[in-house]
């Protein structure tokens, strides 16, 4: 069982193009309310369609009964597809007859963002807006009927090595999804191929001798991968990932582990 190298840049273009997908326009990131408007003259004629759009995204009085983005740590709707993302995602797709929904909370300095897998028959705005009665706060996001108890059961793939270790990177990508300010983890890491010498490290572990991506696959069908990223916000540090995929679906067991922590000038 010979283990299969991905290049690293292959993986860094792929993860541009989850995080492109997955972007959100400003009115759902930093949602403005009719009342910031107040110390301004007049509301900002719209340049555009989008701006126009955006317009009716702003909170007031009107926002309650529509559920629009607002930064009081209410959950609402996004207007987000992420199921476009897997579109051009290489040896995955979205299962048929499934979609990938999404809801978004926002406060003034950060917010998240979950995305449920739903049948598409389940997947209408009035279906969405009955599960934003029994949200709460940040921890307990919507719950849409029918969801899958993880997005990664409705994907599936050619089981090719590079599908593994995308639908890795997918899933990290994932639950990084809506996340603003201190809420944010993954988006602070960079993969890495090799340990980076600008800096002094505390090992935790023995040195690894090679930090390329990495896939194995098992002659009964299980994969496991392995790849690193480096986190650039204080604490620094090194981390080693590794998933564990049984024969039948692209959800895994996960293991991220912090190896090596950067010491201080």
């Amino acid at each position: 069982m010979p283990v299969q190298k991905i290049q690293l840049e292959v993986l860094q273009k792929i993860r541009q193009h989850m995080q492109h997908g997955f972007a959100l326009p400003e009115s759902e990131n930093h949602p403005r309310s009719w009342a910031s408007f107040a110390n301004e003259a007049e509301i900002p004629e719209p340049d555009s369609l989008s701006d126009l759009g955006d317009l009716f995204n702003f909170g007031g009085a009107i926002e309650e009964a529509t559920h629009a983005p607002n930064t009081r740590g209410e959950w609402f709707i996004s207007a987000a597809n992420p199921g476009a993302v897997l579109m051009k995602l290489p040896g995955l797709n979205l299962k048929p007859d499934m979609r990938l929904v999404s809801y978004l909370h926002r406060q003034p300095e950060e917010g998240v963002g979950v995305i449920w897998a739903v049948p598409e028959a389940l997947s209408t705005t009035a279906q969405l807006e009955k599960a934003l009665t029994a949200s709460g706060d940040r921890t307990h996001p919507p719950h849409p009927e029918g969801a899958l108890p993880s997005v990664m059961e409705a994907i599936e793939g050619d089981r090719s090595p590079a599908s593994f270790m995308i639908a890795s990177l997918l899933r990290r990508e994932l639950g990084e999804f809506g996340r603003l300010g201190k809420a944010c983890h993954w988006s602070h890491h960079r993969l890495v191929g090799a340990i980076p010498a600008q800096v002094q490290w505390q090992w935790k572990v023995e040195t690894p001798k090679d930090l390329s991506p990495k896939v194995l696959l098992f002659p009964d069908g299980r994969a496991a991968i392995e790849f690193f990223s480096c986190r650039i916000v204080p604490p620094v540090a090194l981390f080693q990932h590794i998933d564990q995929y049984s024969d039948q679906q692209y959800k895994a067991t996960v293991v991220d582990r912090n190896i090596a922590i950067a010491q201080r000038a």
